[in-house]
């Protein structure tokens, strides 16, 4: 059924859009709220863990903490790029990967998003039920189901409610780590932590890779949260916002996460909530405590069952021809995803987290050439110039399969097979960098070379035969 027009000065709390385009007439939004959204849904559990890993697999406190701010600044710059989409094209993400791979090849990477964020909501969902759990005094599963209900519940309410939730959750966040962090300093020497620096090139670039792969995997959703800007936002001040937001809310989890993973020692791995709640005393103030980590899980979930969601109806929509998605069906869509994850969640309480995230970094080589060629063509190849209506027709200007996409997309992926670093895949050359996982470097660099070389090619051909 066909939305209904908004007024732009009266945004619907519940919303009626999904993956087509928002007219001027409905954009609304500051670039405080792209800010919050980003800072609130990286003030959470899973950053803190993320970082705390540059100490648990064998970096010193001082360097670990440089080498994770330089990946923040680089990943964090590759991601917020993508959000500059949003306002200028007014439709979600991976819409426009069908510029690069057309209007069908374009199912390729977007299956493959779906399904990694499938993983990290499962994984969330565990950390954020024995959250809750603990709380509220329920089992670990009864706690899964709370926070997959909300989650669901936050997902259909959709992009109003989700930038209100990003405030609430940077407030939440911002008090919760400050508390944190001064019972840090107050409680341990941290002096002494920081004077022990011993620089390995290993050790420091997986701090480097842990935070900037942390970073590139919001790529593929980004512009989902900036698209109802209105379309003379500046590119810039949405790179700023969003870049910041991320930036500044991964590093201050992962800063804690190091401190408390060096401070607990053999004791952090399997007891990390625990451990980290810990930091804060008992009583109300562990109780507030739990209440941050959870509902800044919410946040991060929430963002990742939406961005699913448009993930499944970007590719059916390509093969069915339509992009008018009913309310009864969007509700349907998210139901399947959440139910999905949480099943995940319930069947691997136990030992599941560690696989996964293997599996989950595993397919990071599937989307950071993604990344690479769909800035490459929307800074570089098309300069934000695309056909809206031509997106939504596999007989139009961008044809139901583009070669170049494709072709350079595969061979971005194999490129980096060799420089994987998961326990579910380790590369021949991995060993030789001291088993340190530079694959992200590998494929933004080479698949967006390439395809800068080959789009370029193919459009002045075009080109050329237009004019002859």
């Amino acid at each position: 059924m066909p939305s209904a027009k908004i007024d732009s000065q009266q945004p619907v709390f519940i919303e009626t859009r999904s993956i087509d385009h928002i007219p001027e007439s409905e954009r609304h939004g500051s670039l405080y709220s792209q800010f919050t959204l980003w800072l609130g849904c990286n003030l959470q559990i899973t950053a803190l863990l993320t970082g705390s890993l540059a100490v648990v697999l064998g970096g010193d406190v001082f360097w670990s903490l440089i080498g994770l701010l330089v990946g923040q600044v680089f990943g964090g710059g590759v991601m917020a790029l993508h959000a500059a989409q949003g306002p200028k094209l007014g439709l979600p993400q991976m819409i426009s990967s069908r510029v690069q791979f057309g209007v069908y090849g374009a199912t390729i990477p977007i299956v493959l998003v779906a399904l990694m964020y499938l993983g990290f909501n499962a994984t969330g969902a565990i950390l954020s039920g024995q959250a809750v759990a603990q709380l509220v005094g329920i089992s670990n599963s009864s706690g899964i189901l709370i926070f997959a209900f909300l989650t669901m519940l936050m997902t259909i309410m959709g992009y109003r409610f989700i930038h209100l939730a990003g405030r609430a959750a940077s407030v939440v966040g911002v008090l919760a780590f400050c508390y944190l962090f001064a019972r840090l300093t107050l409680n341990h020497d941290i002096a002494q932590l920081l004077a022990i620096r011993h620089f390995e090139w290993g050790r420091f670039l997986l701090a480097v890779s842990l935070s900037a792969s942390w970073q590139i995997a919001y790529g593929p959703y980004v512009a989902d949260y900036s698209r109802y800007l209105p379309g003379e936002t500046s590119s810039v001040k949405t790179i700023l916002a969003v870049g910041l937001g991320s930036v500044i809310g991964a590093q201050t989890s992962m800063v804690l996460g190091v401190f408390a993973a060096a401070l607990a020692g053999s004791n952090f791995a399997g007891h990390e909530v625990s451990v980290i709640v810990g930091l804060g005393s008992t009583g109300l103030a562990a109780a507030l405590i739990y209440f941050s980590i959870a509902f800044g899980k919410l946040t991060i979930s929430t963002l990742n069952a939406y961005g699913s969601f448009m993930c499944a109806a970007t590719v059916i929509s390509g093969f069915k021809g339509s992009v008018v998605i009913s309310q009864a069906h969007r509700i349907g869509f998210v139901l399947c995803i959440v139910v999905a994850s949480t099943a995940v969640a319930l069947v691997g309480e136990d030992s599941f987290i560690a696989a996964f995230k293997s599996f989950i970094l595993f397919l990071l080589a599937f989307f950071t050439p993604w990344s690479a060629i769909n800035l490459v063509d929307f800074y570089f190849i098309n300069k934000g110039e695309y056909n809206l209506k031509a997106l939504f027709d596999p007989d139009g200007q961008y044809g139901r399969w583009n070669g170049v996409g494709i072709v350079t997309y595969v061979i971005g992926v194999l490129v980096q097979m060799p420089f994987i670093a998961t326990t579910l895949y380790a590369g021949p050359l991995v060993e030789l960098l001291g088993g340190v996982d530079i694959s992200w470097i590998i494929g933004l660099i080479f698949p967006g070379i390439m395809y800068y070389v080959l789009a370029r090619r193919a459009k002045t051909e075009i080109s050329s035969s237009v004019l002859s």
